[in-house]
């Protein structure tokens, strides 16, 4: 966000960025509910998550004595720092109320639901995550998904291609 008058390009901290985006989470569950959650970060890896440098692909929540955990996520190790920095892939505590938890275990415990991490974004220079409660689909969802996707493409090409 530029101000009007100054020289700066930088984003204003009050500005939300979604730095990684879970993408295959969308493709192969169907996500019931969002909650959005801290996590709790080093030092350098909060410089390296501001940089882009996180990946939740992989990676998945579990519920352990009444805390969340957000195992399998990657952030690399910020390049400027020395013996200070992080394991990229250490377990990280993800802070949420503790009725919150109580309600994603109840859910959880439902024949195939799971808990998925959607999206890391900063909120007020704060990293936040996007915990989703998900139920995995079958291949015949996924085809059915890609089915609509297509159709739905198509749809838009011809109405622009008739506006022109």
């Amino acid at each position: 966000m530029v101000k009007k008058g100054t020289g700066s390009t930088k984003e204003s901290p009050n500005v939300d960025r979604v730095v990684t985006q879970n993408r295959r989470a969308f493709h192969e569950y169907f996500i019931d509910e969002q909650l959005e959650t801290g996590i709790v970060l080093t030092g350098t890896e909060i410089k390296s998550v501001r940089e882009g440098k996180a990946t939740i692909s992989e990676a998945y929540v579990r519920i352990d004595n009444g805390e969340l955990w957000l195992i399998g996520c990657h952030i690399t190790p910020y390049r400027h720092g020395s013996y200070t920095n992080h394991d990229p892939d250490r377990p990280r505590k993800l802070l949420a109320h503790s009725r919150e938890i109580d309600r994603l275990r109840q859910q959880t415990d439902q024949k195939g639901m799971t808990l998925v991490p959607l999206r890391i974004k900063l909120r007020r220079g704060r990293a936040k995550v996007d915990v989703g409660v998900a139920k995995g689909k079958n291949l015949y969802d996924k085809r059915q998904a890609t089915a609509e996707r297509d159709a739905k493409r198509q749809i838009d090409r011809a109405m622009r291609d008739a506006r022109r």
